[in-house]
């Protein structure tokens, strides 16, 4: 997968004084100086499956994240409006206490681009190493839609995924990912069961078609149950994030979460499990 250059704040302002203001176009890749790795591995067992607000909710679990580094985050992506909006919260289910994201957003019914949303996250004031992980999370899904839909990358229009929330999750996960900086990420397989989804292009198979496609090379497992378990935001981060999809590695336990989705699947081992730790 390619990799977007990601400009300074000087580079934009030196882009604009040109008059090149082309973001559909696309930047050869450039070295960026990445976070420094802290040698952390962060575990991800999906029991129940994987969502762009899952993600981003287990992450600030095990960094300790407070309502006002959300706050701080959405300012940073210029979308300090939304300030206050972003909630994490103690969720009981089966009696088994977790948590979740709450996201209270506007609805909007604007649809974005590849190349809008990397303008979004380049015009951002996020560390450029979660700038990167953002824009490659958004080439990932254009890459996964193109092939679905027949279209280059850069022809996609984002519909569900190019929404506010989206870009909210990507932008959440991608920052709590530069804080932690763990070493390696290891996810288990991915649960997967049948069932239907309603999208913009009517009652769709589970899993969706853009799911599928980003499903290469990616372990599974089945699932009893009926309905959507894993969302192309969640996915995509993972893959963006190069996440490896298989057992727990030898480590020692340091921190833990347990979150939850928007849907709850009876008779089947609730939520997912995030831990933190070092390599034992």
């Amino acid at each position: 997968m390619e990799i977007y250059k990601l400009m300074t704040a000087e580079d934009i302002k030196r882009r604009h004084a040109h008059g090149d203001d082309n973001h559909g176009r696309r930047h050869e890749p450039d070295d960026v100086e990445a976070t420094p790795k802290n040698g952390a591995i962060l575990v991800i067992r999906p029991n129940t499956g994987i969502s762009g607000d899952m993600m981003a909710a287990g992450l600030a679990v095990v960094t300790g994240t407070q309502p006002n580094d959300f706050d701080d985050i959405l300012a940073k992506m210029n979308l300090g409006r939304l300030a206050g909006r972003i909630r994490l919260q103690e969720k009981l289910v089966d009696q088994i206490k977790g948590h979740s994201l709450t996201v209270d957003l506007p609805c909007e019914h604007e649809h974005r681009g590849l190349s809008d949303v990397r303008a979004l996250f380049e015009e951002s004031a996020l560390g450029e190493t979660a700038k990167m992980l953002a824009i490659k999370t958004f080439a990932v899904l254009a890459e996964a839609e193109g092939a679905v839909h027949g279209l280059a990358p850069e022809m996609v229009h984002f519909h569900e995924v190019g929404a506010l929330d989206s870009i909210v999750d990507v932008g959440l996960a991608a920052a709590l990912l530069e804080r932690l900086a763990p070493e390696r990420i290891c996810c288990g397989p991915l649960p997967i069961c049948d069932g239907a989804i309603k999208c913009r292009h009517g009652l769709m198979p589970s899993p969706a078609p853009a799911v599928m496609e980003l499903m290469r090379n990616v372990a599974v497992t089945g699932f009893n149950s009926y309905g959507e378990t894993v969302t192309p935001t969640g996915l995509a981060i993972l893959k963006a994030a190069e996440a490896e999809f298989g057992p727990w590695p030898a480590m020692r336990i340091t921190r833990h979460a347990l979150v939850y989705g928007s849907r709850y699947f009876e008779n089947v081992p609730n939520g997912t499990l995030f831990a933190v730790g070092e390599e034992a």
